[in-house]
């Protein structure tokens, strides 16, 4: 699993970093809600955080979940 920093432009989620995924790769991903939706310019490290132990267990229950997702699925 790879953790990765994005923020939706309105369109699609740009990465904060170079990302290295395959073409169609599944992925999880968890919006944070806002309180403060005033800013300007790069603040998007303002909204990231560390996870608690039951949003990581959640999260690797659902990676689990789609590891038994057969190919042909998709």
């Amino acid at each position: 699993m790879e953790v990765i920093q994005a923020y939706y432009n309105g369109s699609v989620f740009v990465p904060l970093v170079p990302v290295n995924v395959k073409l169609n790769q599944p992925a999880v991903i968890t919006i944070l809600e806002t309180v403060n939706t005033n800013l300007s310019g790069n603040h998007y490290s303002e909204f990231f955080g560390a996870l608690s132990i039951e949003s990581y267990t959640e999260i690797m229950e659902a990676l689990n979940d789609t590891e038994m997702v057969d190919e042909n699925e998709w």
